[in-house]
């Protein structure tokens, strides 16, 4: 199973930071959030990462590199601009190839066990989506989950962690450099009772703002 890990992003709400560092080379409790996902992702067995680079894409490619260094074949797709999440995906098609494969954003610090998900079967369904306690910054949440089923529920409702198993043919309507989102594909298949969902109650941050990057830090600092 192939990884895809979502490093486009220009990082806006973390300027002036960004503005020279990549989000995805930030560092917390001397790792980058990139070089931490590609180590865990390595260790519960996972072998080829596709990663997607736009902003200061030189920086993400001169740091990480493109060879087994963390455990992991790695290929990257390259966008002019940001195309979003279900854009970045259209775009490498040709990498990730037909069969279902992990995604992860990379601007996440989470102890999620991705071997949970090595080889995860979809069956007939298009995704299977790790779901989060809605935090202080997002209270509405994403989706509601009932019986390990993903759908559009008013309430209860959970966060999208930014991991999950997808099916290719998710996207298959997106043109390779169409700008295009995951949520309205997702709201739309859970809607047809295609996508299944875990709740994740472990540590999880989002790493968006200069404010949760400073609060996550001074978390870690403690015995």
């Amino acid at each position: 199973m192939k990884v895809m890990i979502l490093a486009a992003g220009r990082g806006e709400r973390l300027r002036p930071l960004t503005d020279t560092t990549p989000k995805p080379l930030v560092e917390v409790a001397g790792q980058t959030l990139l070089g931490r996902h590609l180590d865990r992702l390595a260790q519960a067995g996972f072998t080829h990462a596709v990663i997607n680079v736009s902003h200061l894409a030189e920086k993400i490619v001169s740091r990480i590199g493109g060879d087994s260094s963390k455990g992991m074949h790695i290929e990257w797709s390259y966008e002019a601009a940001p195309l979003e999440t279900a854009g970045g995906i259209a775009q490498a098609r040709a990498l990730l190839g037909p069969e279902p494969f992990l995604l992860v954003n990379a601007d996440i610090w989470c102890d999620y066990a991705y071997s949970k998900l090595h080889g995860y079967d979809l069956g007939l369904r298009l995704s299977h989506l790790v779901l989060v306690a809605n935090p202080s910054q997002h209270p509405a949440g994403d989706f509601s989950l009932e019986g390990g089923v993903v759908g559009n529920a008013p309430s209860p409702r959970y966060t999208y962690a930014g991991i999950a198993v997808l099916a290719p043919r998710l996207v298959a309507e997106i043109a390779a450099g169409q700008k295009a989102p995951l949520a309205p594909l997702w709201r739309a298949a859970a809607a047809r009772g295609e996508v299944t969902g875990e709740l994740y109650a472990g540590h999880w941050s989002d790493v968006g703002t200069v404010e949760r990057l400073t609060a996550l830090q001074a978390r870690l600092k403690k015995p």
